[in-house]
C-alpha cells in the first residue's frame, strides 16, 4: 500500500512538472525535423567532429530567440498582433498569408519524408506516396487534440528521439579526445562555414517566433515572475534538442567516412550505413527516429497559420475555435498532394525535404527575424522591457544570419525548383 502511495506521489510530481513546463519541447519538435537530421549528418560526414561547437551555438541562439519571443508575449503581445498594430489588417494579413505558404510547403516535404522512411524500412514493399497521404490525415488528427495532450506527446517523442540516437551513438566508437576538440570553435574551410550556418539556421525556425509569443499565455506565463520558469523550460528543451543533434553528428563522423561516404544522398543514408556496422536494429532506430522527427514538426508548423492568419485579421483564435480548426485542417490537408507535387515538378523526396525548408530560409526567416527585432525594441509594446544591448546583439546576429543564408541559398533554390531537383 505504501508503495502504491509512493508511486502515485511520484507520478503526480512528474505530471505537475510537465504541466508547468513543456512548451519548449513543442518549439524543439518544430525545428527538429528531417532537415535537421540531414544537416547534422552532413556536418559529421564532411567535417568530422569539428562543428560540434556550432551545435552548441545553435542551441544557444535558439534559446535566446525563443526567450525574446516569450518576453514579447509576456510583456507585450503576440508577434502577429504587433504586426497588425503596426501595418494594419491588410498589411498583417498579407504577411501572414505569405508566411503560411512556407508552412504548407514545409508540410508537403515532411509527410513525404515520413513516407520515404517507411519505404526504406520496408525495403520498398510500401511506397512513400500512400504513406504520405496517411501521414497527412494522422497529423490532422493529432494536431486537433487538446493542447496539453499534444504537448505531452511532443515531450515523450523528443525524449524518445534523444534516447534512440544516443543508443546508436554509444557503440559508434567515437574518439573521446577528438569529440572534445570539436567543441573548440574552428572553421577549417568555407564549406564548413556554410554547414555551420545551416546548423544555426535550422535551429532558428521562424514559426516558433510567432508560436512562443502566443502560447506563453496558454502556459499561464503572463508576468515578470514567470520569466524564470520560462527560461528553465527553454534550457531543458534546447538541451535535449542539442544533445540529440550532437548524437547524430557524432554517429555520422565516427562511422560514415570510414565506410567511404564523403557526402550524403539523403537523410536516410546514415541508416543505410549503420546496417553495415551494427545490423538492422541500428538502421531501424535511426530511420524511425528520422520519421518521428519529421512527423513531430508538422503539428506546430501548421498551428502557426491557424493562429497568425486570424490574428492578422483582428480575431483572437483559441485552439478550440472553429476558425483555428478550419485553417489547420485546410492547410495540413495540402500534404495529400505531396505525390502530385513531386510528379508535377519532377522532384524526389529528398529534393522536397531540402527545397521547401530552403524556401522558408530565404523568405520566411529574414522577414520573421526582422519583425521580432522590431517588436522587442518597440517601447510602446514592451514598455521598460525592451531588449538589452546583449539581446540586441544576438537578435542582430540572427537577422544578419538569416539574410546571409538567404543570399547564399537563393540561386540553389531557383536551380532546384526549375531544374528538377538536386
Amino acid at each position: 500500500m505504501a508503495t502504491d502511495h509512493t508511486s502515485r506521489g511520484r507520478l503526480g510530481g512528474v505530471s505537475a512538472v510537465i504541466k508547468e513546463y513543456g512548451l519548449a519541447f513543442v518549439m524543439v519538435a518544430s525545428y527538429f525535423g528531417s532537415g535537421s537530421v540531414f544537416i547534422a549528418s552532413q556536418a559529421g560526414v564532411a567535417h568530422g567532429y569539428t562543428l560540434l561547437w556550432a551545435v552548441v551555438g545553435a542551441a544557444l541562439l535558439g534559446f535566446m530567440a525563443q526567450d525574446m519571443s516569450a518576453r514579447l508575449g509576456i510583456h507585450g503581445t503576440s508577434l502577429m498582433v504587433f504586426v497588425r498594430r503596426k501595418l494594419g489588417r491588410g498589411g498583417a494579413t498579407a504577411v501572414a498569408l505569405f508566411l503560411s505558404i512556407g508552412c504548407v510547403a514545409w508540410t508537403i516535404g515532411l509527410v513525404a519524408a515520413v513516407g520515404a522512411a517507411v519505404q526504406f524500412v520496408t525495403g520498398g514493399a510500401v511506397a512513400w506516396q500512400p504513406v504520405a497521404v496517411v501521414t497527412t490525415f494522422v497529423a490532422m488528427g493529432v494536431g486537433l487534440l487538446n493542447y496539453d495532450l499534444v504537448e505531452n506527446f511532443m515531450i515523450a517523442m523528443m525524449l524518445a528521439l534523444m534516447a534512440m540516437f544516443l543508443i546508436v551513438m554509444i557503440p559508434s566508437g567515437a574518439d573521446p579526445t577528438a569529440v572534445a576538440t570539436g567543441f573548440v570553435p574552428t572553421v577549417p574551410n568555407t564549406a564548413a562555414l556554410t554547414v555551420a550556418a545551416g546548423l544555426l539556421g535550422t535551429t532558428a525556425l521562424w514559426p516558433n517566433f510567432f508560436l512562443e509569443s502566443i502560447l506563453v499565455e496558454k502556459k499561464g506565463w503572463t508576468t515578470e515572475s514567470d520569466l524564470s520558469t520560462m527560461r528553465k523550460d527553454l534550457a531543458v528543451g534546447y538541451t535535449v534538442g542539442g544533445i540529440t543533434t550532437m548524437a547524430i553528428l557524432i554517429v555520422a563522423a565516427a562511422l560514415l567516412p570510414a565506410l567511404g561516404y564523403t557526402t550524403l544522398e539523403s537523410f536516410i543514408t546514415p541508416g543505410e550505413a549503420l546496417v553495415e556496422v551494427f545490423g538492422a536494429w541500428a538502421m531501424i532506430l535511426f530511420v524511425a527516429g528520422t520519421a518521428a522527427a519529421a512527423f513531430n514538426s508538422i503539428i506546430p508548423i501548421m498551428w502557426t497559420p491557424a493562429y497568425i492568419i486570424p490574428q492578422a485579421m483582428g480575431e483572437e483564435p483559441t485552439k478550440e475555435s472553429r476558425l483555428f480548426k478550419l485553417i489547420f485542417v485546410g492547410g495540413t490537408s495540402f500534404g495529400v498532394f505531396s505525390p502530385l507535387v513531386a510528379s508535377t515538378l519532377g522532384l524526389g523526396v529528398v529534393d522536397m525535404v531540402v527545397l521547401f525548408p530552403t524556401y522558408n530560409g530565404i523568405f520566411g526567416l529574414p522577414l520573421a527575424a526582422a519583425l521580432l527585432f522590431w517588436a522587442v525594441n518597440d517601447r510602446e509594446t514592451m514598455g521598460e522591457h525592451t531588449n538589452t544591448l546583449k539581446y540586441n546583439a544576438v537578435n542582430a546576429a540572427l537577422v544578419l544570419l538569416a539574410i546571409v543564408l538567404a543570399v547564399l541559398a537563393v540561386q540553389d533554390f531557383i536551380d532546384m525548383l526549375f531544374g528538377g531537383g538536386l
